[in-house]
This record gives structure tokens, sequence and C-alpha cells, in this order.
């Protein structure tokens, strides 16, 4: 008789609705997740290769000074208007029918990593936020001051966050209450006419010493009536932009990432260029594009501005028909989105 494999396990909310018919819940091989059925981690041998190899854009990097332009001010805090505003990174406030989301907030800098750019506000005037929407555990997306910060200001926040992420939650900030998700699962915190559903991403998890691949990620889908807005995390290029599509039609709004992807051997399989990101927008026959994972954080080896100039050019070419490139504190109204 074949053994069963104790090794493999499925895991979900067992309290929440499951939107893809079949799906048993993400896959674990001994206790480590997986992006659809293959177990990633990225290779030492890699990490060495990058750090000990010269950056062949060296000179032009040094060369690039962009950073994203600023708008100051608090208006779209006070605001009751429907609208995406990036605060850098992978950081946007979103309202949608009068919620408020703030996605993967990272509010300061970052231990050896400083901001380049700075936010429209003190993180202390980001009040009303109703739910934070939290990709995954990187500490680039995942900052524990940031959300101290955030409920000490919000007492009535809500986090929605990827299985087995609580641990990092609660050490964050004790008091929090937050919701687990796995992949194609619906959550059940968000007020009537807001749906919000935690979907697939191509990435990994590492925190410590000890915990590959032991938090979960993904990315999320906002629905509001007829309107989809999508937020992609941090993801490679890969088959779950053709599941999601396929299962929810057309995205209104795509945020997507663009940054952190030289040198290429070690960045593909957990971060687009800006030609895989335009690629997943077209799948997802998205109608607005909103570039993120940019200009913010010096993470890789392309120069900062390199992003922004190959999108300006796809668009040129009519690859983009959606393309907005916002400052950050920028209010983007969604009632003015095709």
């Amino acid at each position: 008789m074949r053994q069963k494999n104790t090794n493999v396990r499925h895991l979900k909310n067992e309290r929440l609705e499951v939107v893809k018919p079949d799906f048993r819940g993400n896959k674990t091989v001994a206790g480590q997740f997986v992006n659809g059925s293959e177990l990633y981690t990225p290779e030492l041998s890699n990490v060495l290769r990058w750090k000990l190899s010269r950056n062949p854009q060296r000179d032009e990097k040094k060369a690039d000074n962009y950073v994203p332009r600023v708008v100051y001010g608090t208006d779209f805090i006070s605001s009751t208007e429907d609208m995406v505003v990036w605060l850098g990174h992978s950081s946007f406030f979103i309202r949608v029918n009068g919620v408020t989301f703030l996605t993967d907030p990272v509010l300061y800098d970052l231990p050896l990593l400083p901001r380049r750019v700075g936010l429209p506000c003190n993180p202390e005037q980001l009040t009303g936020i109703d739910f934070l929407l939290l990709s995954h555990g990187h500490r680039d997306h995942l900052d524990s001051r940031s959300i101290h910060t955030l409920y000490q200001h919000n007492p009535t926040l809500k986090a929605l966050a990827p299985l087995r992420a609580g641990d990092l939650l609660r050490s964050a900030e004790p008091h929090l209450p937050y919701q687990e998700a796995g992949w194609y699962q619906k959550f059940d915190m968000t007020p009537q006419g807001i749906e919000v559903y935690f979907l697939p991403a191509s990435h990994w998890h590492r925190r410590g010493a000890f915990d590959m691949n032991k938090v979960l990620w993904g990315s999320f889908l906002i629905k509001s009536g007829d309107r989809q807005l999508y937020f992609a995390g941090d993801t490679g290029f890969n088959g779950h932009f053709e599941e999601i599509q396929e299962l929810f039609g057309p995205m209104d709004v795509c945020l997507l990432p663009v940054g952190a992807y030289k040198p290429n051997f070690l960045m593909q399989k957990s971060h687009l260029n800006p030609h895989e990101a335009v690629r997943a927008y077209n799948v997802l026959r998205g109608g607005t594009f909103i570039p993120m994972h940019y200009g913010t954080f010096d993470l890789s080896d392309e120069p900062p501005g390199e992003p922004v100039r190959l999108l300006e050019q796809i668009a040129a070419a009519g690859m983009i028909r959606g393309l907005r490139i916002p400052a950050i504190g920028e209010q983007v109204l969604l009632q003015e989105l095709a």
C-alpha cells in the first residue's frame, strides 16, 4: 500500500468562503508554502553572485537622480471621494464606497534601507483608516513600526492578511484585530457593499533565520458593485493572472509592481519588470494601470528612473491604454477613471 505523504498539506481559513471551484487550499511542503505546486526559495549562490558581481548599469544608476514627485498635504484624508493615492513603494491609500484601505504600509526608513522620498504627510496624520491589506511578510511590505503607529491613530483599524501572518501582526501591535486568508478566499470582516478577496502571487517569504516560506503571500481584489480594483502585491509573472481574470473578469484598476527586477537571474521569479507588468495588465484586461514598487527604496541594480521611462515608452507604442503615473500624494479619483 502506498503511504500518504504527510509532509504535504493544503491549508486555508476554514471559516472563509473559497471562491475557486475545487481549490483545496494552499499547498505546503514540510511546512513551507509553495507557488502553485512549486517550492521556491532564492538560492544563496545567486545572492552571492549578485553581491560579488559588478552592476553593468552601475555608472548609469549613480548618475540617475530620479525620485518620484510628492504632492504634500492631507486633503486626500479629509475628502469623502473614492480615490487611490500612492504613498510610495507598495503603499496606497484607497477609498472605495466610503471604506478606506492602506496597502502594505511602510511609512518610515527601514534598517539599512532609507526612503529615497518622503510621504505627503506625517504618518500620524493618516487617520480614518478602516483596513490594512498586507500582501506578505517581507519587511518592506509589513513594517511593525508603521502598523503600530497606524493602530494608535486608528483605534477601529483591522488587518486583512495571509495565512500564518498572525504572529507578525501580534508582535507589531498586540491589540490589532486581523483575519487571515488563503488564496481564492473572501474575507468576511468588510462591511456590506465591499468584497475583499485574497488571491495568488508568485513570491516567497523570509523574515528571520528559521521561517522560510512559513507565511503565505498574495494579492488582493477590492470589489464594490461592478468596480474591481486589483493590488498585485509582490509577484513574478506566472499563470495566476490568467486564473484571476478567468474567475473575476476585467479589472478596472490594476496596481502593479514595476521595479526591483535586476539582476534578472535573482529577481525574475519574485518581481515584475515593466514589460512583464504590462503583460500582466493586458492578461487582466485592465482599465487603469498604476505602477508601484519603484523609486522609494534602493533594492536592486536598475537605475531608479528606468521603470518609469520604460513604461512611458511602452505606452507610446500603444501597449497600455490607461497608464497613470501619479505623484506620491496625488489623488486619482475613481469616478474619473475610464
